[in-house]
C-alpha cells in the first residue's frame, strides 16, 4: 500500500489556494520515454456478504451466547447452530451466491507509460501528466489524456509512470483504427503540466490550468486510493 502518498493528494485542493506561488519555469522532471499500449485491467470484487435471516442481530447475539457457553467444549464437539434448519440453509445461500458471482471482471482498456527523472533539488510528491496525441492525417484533431499520481521522486531518481484508462489515445478516431499496423497514426508527445514538492513549493506550465480540471480532480479524489500510483483524470 502506498499509504505515504494519500496525504500529498489529498492536500491538492489547499495547494492550489497557493496558486500564486507556484513557478512556471524550468520543470525539473524530465521525461525519458514513454508508450502506450492496449491492454485489459483485471479488478477484484469484493466477497459477497451472507445476507437474510443469517445477518439478524437476533442470530449473531445467539452464536456469541453459545459459542462462550461452549468454550470449554472438548475440540472437534460440533457447533449446535451450523446443525439447524437456519444455520444450513445460511451456508447454502453463501454457496449459491459465491457460485453465481465472479471473483473478478475483466475490463476492457489502454495502459500508458511515461519514464521520469527529477533533475531538481527537491523531492516530488504530486505530479500532474498528460499524454498528447496528435492525429498526423488530420493535424488539428488532437486528443490529451490527463492524469494525476501520487509519488515520492528525490533528487536524481528515475520513476516508471503507469495508469489503466478506459479511453483510447485518439478521442475521435474509430477504436478499430488502433489495430492498424500499416502505419504510425498520431505524432505522441508527453507534458508535465504540475508538480508539487515536498517543501511546499509548486512548478506548473505556464499554459496550463488547473482550474479547467478542478471537477476532475475532484472525482479522481472521491474515492480511497489503494495500491495505485496513478488515476486518469
Amino acid at each position: 500500500m502506498r499509504v505515504f502518498l494519500l496525504m500529498p493528494i489529498l492536500m491538492l485542493l489547499i495547494a492550489e489556494s497557493l496558486s500564486g506561488q507556484v513557478r512556471t519555469e524550468n520543470s525539473s522532471v524530465e521525461v525519458l520515454s514513454s508508450k502506450w499500449s492496449k491492454f485489459r485491467q483485471k479488478i477484484e470484487k469484493p466477497d459477497n456478504q451472507t445476507t437474510g435471516r443469517a445477518q439478524s442481530l437476533s442470530n449473531r447475539a445467539n452464536r456469541n451466547f453459545e459459542r462462550n457457553r461452549r468454550v470449554n467444549d472438548p475440540v472437534g464437539t460440533p457447533d449446535p447452530n451450523a446443525e439447524t434448519i437456519e444455520g444450513r440453509s445460511a451456508a447454502l445461500e453463501k454457496t449459491v451466491q459465491e457460485s453465481r458471482s465472479p471473483k473478478s471482471v475483466f475490463v476492457d482498456g489502454f495502459m500508458y507509460q511515461a519514464r521520469i527523472r527529477n533533475a531538481g533539488k527537491n523531492t516530488i510528491e504530486v505530479l500532474f501528466w498528460e499524454y498528447q496525441f496528435k492525429e498526423l492525417a488530420n493535424p488539428v484533431n488532437v486528443a490529451s489524456r490527463h492524469f494525476l499520481c501520487g509519488v515520492n521522486v528525490k533528487p536524481g531518481k528515475e520513476l516508471e509512470l503507469s495508469v489503466f484508462s478506459t479511453f483510447s489515445p485518439g478521442g475521435v478516431i474509430n477504436a478499430a483504427s488502433l489495430d492498424d499496423k500499416s502505419g504510425k497514426l498520431f505524432e505522441e508527445k508527453i507534458l508535465i503540466n504540475r508538480v508539487e514538492y515536498a517543501d511546499g513549493t509548486i512548478w506548473q506550465r505556464r499554459d496550463w490550468s488547473y482550474a479547467v480540471l478542478k471537477p476532475a480532480i475532484e472525482r479522481a479524489l472521491e474515492t480511497p486510493w489503494g495500491t495505485e500510483m496513478c488515476r486518469s483524470l
